[in-house]
């Protein structure tokens, strides 16, 4: 996958641990300080990358498209990691902080080393750029959707507390969480697992965890009561989004494909039906970027043609009764 050292791009990545298990590392920039003024931040991001999608889900249901613009990268991701292959003009968005002059960029890491010259680190997505100061304020989605849903506001054609309200605020917090390691993250550990143990610890929690949120799914309507989706379904949407048609076969997580949860399948097709929500989904991308992006997994980079999926099929969790009604 490649990253920085002290500035300089290195094709050798970090790896797994010891015992094979695939480790993300954290975020470095992590400012929560903003002005918010239409025009002056953008969105860089995958539209493959499903930690970039929350952040596009949040923009869309905050109604801030004119506001907070998006740069997207390509689908592949090769040596040189995210790249733009077209390149993105510089002059009004990003600029060198020396010769304070506009600068194409053609890499994320490009714009790693405009924001921290000597930055070690991947080069990861989604970034809120700062086109005034030109640098990265934030580059871990779960900071960037607080920011969109509370300090960008004042823009948001359709503002809406419904996403973290004060009094399911650790409710929401606690689903976000139990869901991260087993299933966001854990789609990834299995697939990048470098030992048979490691890769099977990881799918026996992933489809655990899947089981419960099929029996949670069963009794509610959302991942957190009946009333309304909040930030907890935004954030695994993307995930079940992509599973069948990625993480089944590219990741091996192939004990059960989610159509197979009935009320998992039911809620996914709800979510992507919700206003605004299909227009962030960009299956052919997402499809290129996993299956010809991954050498170490699927060298001969071929993109599988099924499986066949209506997302636009009715759910029926509107007419569904729940139990804990």
């Amino acid at each position: 996958m490649g990253r920085l050292l002290e500035g300089q791009w290195i094709t050798t990545d970090l790896g797994t641990d010891a015992q094979g298990r695939y480790v993300r590392r954290a975020t470095q920039f992590r400012s929560m300080d903003v002005t918010p003024e239409a025009g002056r931040y953008i969105l860089i991001l995958a539209l493959a990358c499903g930690w970039s999608h929350r952040t596009l889900l949040v923009r869309a249901m905050q109604g801030l498209e004119e506001a907070i613009q998006v740069v997207t990268s390509d689908a592949y991701m090769g040596e040189e990691g995210w790249t733009f292959k077209e390149g993105i003009s510089g002059k009004k968005l990003f600029r060198d902080p020396v010769k304070q002059e506009g600068v194409d960029v053609k890499t994320m890491y490009d714009l790693y080393t405009l924001a921290q010259s000597d930055y070690t680190g991947r080069a990861s997505v989604p970034v809120l750029w700062d086109t005034q100061e030109g640098t990265i304020v934030n580059n871990e989605s779960s900071d960037i959707v607080k920011l969109l849903m509370n300090e960008f506001a004042p823009l948001a054609r359709t503002p809406t507390k419904a996403l973290l309200p004060a009094d399911q605020e650790s409710s929401i917090q606690e689903i976000i969480q139990s869901n991260y390691g087993p299933v966001n993250n854990g789609v990834y550990r299995c697939g990048f697992a470098a030992s048979q143990e490691a890769y099977e610890e990881s799918a026996r929690s992933l489809f655990e965890r899947l089981d419960q949120l099929e029996e949670l799914l069963n009794q509610q309507r959302y991942l957190v009561g009946n009333d309304a989706l909040t930030l907890a379904d935004l954030c695994l949407f993307p995930t079940l989004y992509r599973f069948d048609h990625v993480y089944y076969t590219h990741f091996k997580c192939n004990k059960k494909h989610i159509y197979e949860y009935p009320n998992l399948w039911g809620w996914t097709r709800e979510i992507y039906q919700k206003p605004g929500f299909a227009e962030t989904c960009n299956l052919e991308q997402i499809r290129e970027h996993y299956f010809t992006s991954h050498e170490s997994i699927h060298p001969r980079r071929y993109i599988p043609l099924g499986p066949d999926l209506n997302f636009d099929e009715p759910h029926g969790r509107d007419k569904k009764e729940y139990k804990s009604n």
